[in-house]
Formats: structure tokens, C-alpha cells, sequence
């Protein structure tokens, strides 16, 4: 699909595929969420923009690269959010951090907003939102709706799993924004759920039911 990036690098795979086992433990299922996530977190930033500065190794003096303009912003939609948003704060330490709460109403499938927090100067970073899932796409368009009202203009969207239904939805509320999954899965079923899909990804990160 135009616009979506599916990472297919063989060891997101293979850490995909123990995740969607149901005898995934919860700490098997955490700990492969952070791996996962910086994984992911590579792919999404492999085009970031560098310029030089000079530095002084060991032995000379150098024109080294590093990474141009104001630090990212990471943008974790509560509470799944946050299985991903902490592997790639270990690799991008650096990075500010956004939180928007939002659950799906289970009768309408439609999200419900019940918390904001972002850093100033959103319209000039790069912002990175993260979820899990991407299935009816209604919560991530709620919350790029949100942080385009607060002025960002380039945006990322990340998940672990995304159903074609939520990207139609999604490309359709958001065409400029660029979608980067580890994979497509097949449909949502009656309920809202990605199939085949990992379950409930909050649930299975916390050991909620």
C-alpha cells in the first residue's frame, strides 16, 4: 500500500511471531515488545536528516555526523503505547515525550479522549506516534487530529500490527502522514479485533483481562 512501510527485517519477524502466541508469558510478551520496539524504532528514524560537527577522537580531530535539528518527539497513545514508547527511549534517550490517553468505547468502536500532554514546539520536530495496533484507525486519527490541532506538521505513525481496514481509514483522515508496521494482517473481525493478531496488546503487556 502506498504510504506504508512494512519491516520485514527477519528478526522483527521472528519476534512477531512468539508475540502472537497465546502461551506467550506476560514477561515474554513485555520483553519482546521492547525489543521489538527498538527494532522498529531504527526503521522509522533510518531516514532522519544529519549534519556535521567537529570533533576530537583519541587521536585527530574530525567532521563527525549527527542528527540535525530538534530532538524527536515520541508520541505514546495510553496505555499499549507505552510497550513500545519505552524501547525506543533507550535508543533515542534524547527524545521528548507526548502522551495522549484514549480507550475505544467497545459498543461503537469510536475513541474517548481522557488525557494530553505534549512538549512546546511541536511544529518544528519530528513527532513519532506509537501504538500497538492499528485496527479501526479511529484512536490514531483521534490522536493525530489532536497533535495536528497543536500545530505538528510531520508526523510518523508506528505500530506492531496494522489491519487494511484501519489503513483505508487512516490514509483516508490522514493522506500525509507515512504508516510503518511490522506487518498487514488479513481483516478485523465483528468485534474491532486485528486477525489473526496478538489479542489485546495492553492486556497481554500488563496482565490484564
Amino acid at each position: 500500500m502506498d504510504g506504508v512501510t512494512v519491516i520485514d527485517h527477519p528478526l522483527v519477524q521472528h519476534k512477531l511471531t512468539i508475540m502472537r502466541k497465546k502461551e506467550t508469558s506476560t514477561a515474554g510478551f513485555r520483553r519482546l515488545l521492547r525489543e521489538i520496539s527498538m527494532l522498529l524504532c531504527y526503521e522509522v528514524t533510518r531516514d532522519l536528516e544529519l549534519t556535521l560537527e567537529t570533533i576530537e577522537t583519541p587521536l585527530v580531530e574530525m567532521q563527525a555526523p549527527v542528527v540535525e535539528g530538534k530532538k524527536l518527539v515520541f508520541v505514546s497513545i495510553l496505555r499499549a503505547g507505552n510497550g513500545l514508547l519505552e524501547g525506543m527511549l533507550e535508543l533515542v534517550p534524547s527524545a521528548r515525550v507526548s502522551h495522549i490517553g484514549l480507550y475505544r468505547d467497545h459498543d461503537t468502536l469510536q475513541p474517548v479522549e481522557y488525557y494530553f500532554k505534549a512538549p512546546e514546539g511541536l511544529d518544528e520536530r519530528l513527532i513519532i506516534v506509537v501504538d500497538p495496533m492499528l485496527a479501526t484507525g479511529n484512536s490514531s486519527i483521534a490522536a493525530i487530529d489532536k497533535l495536528k490541532e497543536r500545530g505538528a506538521k510531520n508526523i510518523r505513525f508506528l505500530c506492531l500490527l496494522a489491519a487494511p481496514e484501519g489503513i483505508r481509514n487512516f490514509q483516508s483522515a490522514h493522506p500525509d502522514v507515512k504508516v510503518y508496521t511490522a506487518s498487514i494482517d488479513s481483516h478485523l473481525n465483528e468485534k474491532g479485533y486485528i486477525m489473526p493478531g496478538l489479542g489485546d496488546a495492553g492486556d497481554r503487556m500488563y496482565g490484564t483481562k
